[in-house]
């Protein structure tokens, strides 16, 4: 037989990981619901010319689909989807009679991206997603919504502090206008390297590209402005740099940090480093971090964009935010920072006194069941004390013996044991479910 060998980038979850992952798939769906999205789902292939159009380096991240014989010449052109946003514009413009605008949606799928594996990083990964689409134009305030959800998202995971970082791609092209650079999205995307490869090689590569050392240094000074209030606004101005392109970034960019300073305090940060590499964005951009992790990079973000849904007559201009959870889950059970406190659903195991009883068992586990407590009848009449550690190894908190009047059940933590009844009997709520842990 040929030894099996893991396929780097392509993740597997253990029993214990993958509900620490459909917990946080939970939150982020009852949030979503929360604040008004309705879930869709799209197709998992795109058209290559579709998705290769969405940046430079597209055509390297993009796994192109055939079959192995008989294929047809069209399959040749289809490729797996690199992100959810690209296959939304595209739902949006074929469903657009049928969709109530504003359309709100949230999307929880698989993506694949063609990138070197690392940690935190695959090709293929779940993505969840946010989008406010419209006709024509789209309000403003739908941009300051786009931090609220998510700083309600995390706010309710087992991640410790985090911080959602804004921009505004108005107020970066102004700025870099107004310093009399030509190239300005060559310049976004030079700066958008920042925290890779540092502000030196930065100034290196805009002098490179073109600009004097003096711009280039007014360039790393707009990155290092940051602030939780409105103090970005006179930091920016003290530059002196003018153009009516700031202007209007600024004013967007204000409106978006009162919406937080009103509504989610602490959460969401002026950042004006953040550029997001992706061609499409117009507006807002966001990057969120967690507090203590700024080395492992965003673990969300998105932006605003006008022209990506267009038929040619009509525009659907949109904002959006994505969490890459597999990113997320990757990077705390790889560091060994999160886990669960059992590695199955089950709070109860019913033993079996023998086979010949099992029904007795199966009776106890209907009831449980019923009462909506999650649990399993033990495999094998073994001693109770054998059948006790199946589920001590599991971690079940609850052991239960049949008998009369429903048996009895026997907390294996503590050792109590009392008489109880299966269709009325709940544990405390906390061992209900399996709970996720920071460690």
């Amino acid at each position: 037989m040929s030894r099996i060998a893991p396929i780097s980038g392509f993740p597997e979850f253990s029993p214990a990981e993958r509900l620490v992952e459909q917990r946080f798939l939970d939150v982020i769906r009852e949030t979503f619901e929360l604040h008004g999205f309705a879930s869709i789902e799209t197709r998992s292939v795109e058209p290559i010319s579709r998705l290769s159009a969405q940046g430079e380096d597209a055509d390297k991240e993009i796994y192109a689909i055939s079959r192995l014989a008989g294929g047809s010449r069209d399959e040749s052109r289809w490729g797996l989807h690199f992100d959810l946003t690209v296959p939304f514009a595209r739902y949006v413009l074929e469903n657009a009679g049928t969709l109530d605008f504003p359309f709100r949606r949230y999307q929880i799928q698989k993506a694949w991206r063609g990138e070197r594996p690392q940690e935190g990083r695959y090709r293929e990964f779940t993505q969840a997603d946010i989008d406010v689409v419209d006709v024509g134009t789209l309000a403003a305030h739908f941009e300051a919504e786009m931090p609220l959800v998510i700083a309600d998202v995390f706010a309710r995971f087992p991640v410790g502090d985090f911080v959602i970082q804004v921009n505004n791609r108005r107020l970066a092209n102004g700025f870099y206008a107004g310093l009399g650079l030509d190239d300005v999205a060559g310049t976004l995307r030079i700066v958008d390297k920042l925290d890779k490869i540092g502000p030196q090689a930065v100034a290196d590569l805009l002098v490179g590209a073109g600009a004097t050392p003096g711009q280039a240094r007014a360039c790393l000074d707009l990155a290092e402005i940051r602030s939780f209030d409105l103090a970005f606004v006179d930091q920016v101005r003290a530059l002196g740099v003018e153009h009516p392109e700031l202007d209007a970034g600024i004013q967007a960019l204000t409106a978006v940090i009162e919406t937080a300073m009103a509504h989610a305090p602490g959460r969401v940060a002026a950042a004006l480093k953040v550029a997001r590499g992706l061609d499409y964005y117009t507006g807002t951009v966001y990057e969120t971090q967690l507090v203590g992790h700024e080395d492992w990079g965003a673990v969300c973000s998105g932006g605003r964009y006008d022209a990506l849904a267009s038929d040619g007559r009509t525009t659907y201009p949109g904002v959006g935010i994505s969490i890459g959870v597999t990113r997320i889950l990757g990077l705390l059970l790889g560091r060994g920072l999160l886990r669960a406190s059992r590695s199955t659903p089950a709070a109860v195991l019913v033993a079996v006194t023998s086979e010949e009883e099992r029904a007795a068992s199966t009776a106890v586990a209907t009831a449980l069941r019923a009462n909506g407590i999650p649990c399993e009848v033990a495999p094998r009449p073994d001693r109770f004390g054998k059948q006790i550690r199946y589920a001590d190894r599991r971690g079940i908190p609850y052991v239960w013996f049949p008998g009369e009047g429903g048996g009895q059940v026997k907390d294996i933590r503590s050792g109590e044991q009392v008489a109880a009844d299966p269709s009325v009997w709940r544990p405390p709520a906390a061992d209900l479910r399996p709970q996720i842990l920071a460690t």
